[in-house]
């Protein structure tokens, strides 16, 4: 069970970027519950993932703060856990730790003259001192993709990434084409929130 980070490069983006435009087909990367949302001749949508994982404490070594886990389906994995995990000292051997996530991804072409909010976000929870570790972390990351062309007649539109990249995405039917022109602006913004548990078994 390996830390998630956001990391909102293009590689990342391409497969979820297609639901600015098209209906999205990429499967979720884990079991879970998640829904769709798009509004009828909008670009974009919100799509939300929720999911689950547990491991159990195999090992702990306290002078590095690592701690050894392995999932239900044997995957071993090490973790440091770092000074914000305040009572490192009640994990034991044989402990379940939790993890619940989700992950909110919002596409839409912003409106002109509203300001960016390209950059990331993030909020931490943590369970009191002396109880067993545990808390809720949040993140948030956004990037702007400008409309570099727009192909009516094969309905695709070319987003161009702020790394200098570009892709060509098909447009969904119901999308006026003609209400966008080339230089809009596309944002996709990305929430993660964890809540982790560490619990007797």
């Amino acid at each position: 069970m390996k830390p998630i980070k956001l990391n909102l490069t293009v590689v990342s983006l391409l497969p979820l970027a297609l639901l600015a435009f098209s209906s999205c087909s990429t499967e979720p990367k884990h079991q879970g519950v998640g829904f769709e949302v798009i509004q009828p001749g909008q670009a974009g949508g919100v799509r939300v993932q929720t999911y689950k994982e547990t491991a159990t404490v195999t090992g702990i070594d306290k002078a590095t703060r690592k701690v050894m886990l392995v999932t239900p389906d044997g995957t071993k994995s090490t973790i440091k856990c770092g000074p914000e995990v305040a009572n490192f000292a009640q994990i034991e051997v044989g402990d379940q730790v939790k993890a619940t996530v989700t992950e909110q991804l919002v596409i839409f072409v912003r409106n002109p003259g509203e300001p960016s909010g390209d950059g990331a976000a993030a909020a931490v929870a943590l369970a009191p001192l002396g109880a067993k570790p545990g808390g809720v972390m949040a993140n948030t990351e956004e990037i702007t993709a400008k409309v570099k062309s727009i192909d009516v007649k094969h309905r695709k539109a070319t987003l161009l990434f702020p790394d200098g990249t570009s892709k060509s995405f098909k447009v969904r039917k119901d999308v006026d084409m003609t209400k966008h022109s080339v230089g809009d602006e596309v944002v996709i913004r990305a929430t993660e929130a964890v809540a982790i548990s560490v619990e007797k078994p």
